[in-house]
């Protein structure tokens, strides 16, 4: 492949698709994407889990083409997931809610009103874990935990350990169930669209427990 082919085929990449974004940067697009997608509020639309998953699946060798060395794929991803967390939470740290006041996008502002409630119903350790598994959440979670004044030393050792669970765990099943199935590649897509739903059960849960809540609440205001 000449320069200017490559070259273009890194221009033409579709930041949304794991696949693409693999084939036009490999391991160190991994650790970019997920360094952008929890440090980063631009990388609100980034898709980590899957992105996670599908290296883990080409990290077997078996899919032909693309393949990843499975080392350096998990050094790469638990590398982009917790220098980019603790990036997030040192820019909400210096800068406060004008990192969110800046942006208009209804998604990021509702991630933002979840990740608050989560560090005040669940505390700052389980939150901060929990948040890792939701998108959206695990994107704006991290500086909003600098904003509410988080202390450093509970973040840090809470995001580490859900940056590693999330970070590796992910890659490692994308890796076990590549070479446990013979031609699991052909099954990719729906693969990968499985791990989206599950990874935004839980966002569905809250939203339904929310509203719940919220009817509760409205029932006893008119009967009170």
């Amino acid at each position: 492949m000449t320069p200017a082919i490559h070259l273009s085929s890194q221009l033409a990449v579709n930041v949304l698709d794991a696949r693409s974004l693999l084939s036009a940067f490999g391991v160190v697009g991994v650790a970019v994407v997920l360094f952008a997608e929890t440090g980063l509020l631009i990388g609100v639309f980034l898709p980590g889990d899957s992105l996670l998953f599908t290296a883990g699946l080409l990290a077997t060798g078996s899919k032909g083409g693309l393949h990843l060395p499975l080392g350096p794929l998990l050094l790469a991803a638990a590398a982009g997931a917790l220098v980019g967390a603790q990036t997030g939470y040192l820019l909400g740290r210096r800068g406060g809610g004008a990192l969110l006041a800046r942006s208009r996008s209804r998604r990021l502002h509702e991630g933002a009103r979840r990740a608050e409630e989560l560090l005040q119903r669940y505390g700052y350790g389980k939150a901060v874990v929990l948040a890792r598994f939701v998108p959206v959440v695990r994107t704006v979670l991290n500086p909003m935990a600098g904003a509410l004044g988080v202390p450093v030393r509970t973040f840090t050792l809470w995001q580490v350990v859900g940056g590693l669970g999330w970070s590796l765990g992910l890659t490692l099943a994308g890796y076990a169930l590549g070479s446990s199935v013979p031609n699991v590649d052909r099954y990719l897509l729906p693969l990968v669209a499985l791990i989206v739903v599950v990874s935004l059960l839980p966002l569905a849960a809250e939203l339904y427990r929310a509203r719940r809540a919220a009817k509760a609440a409205a029932v006893r205001e008119v009967q009170g």
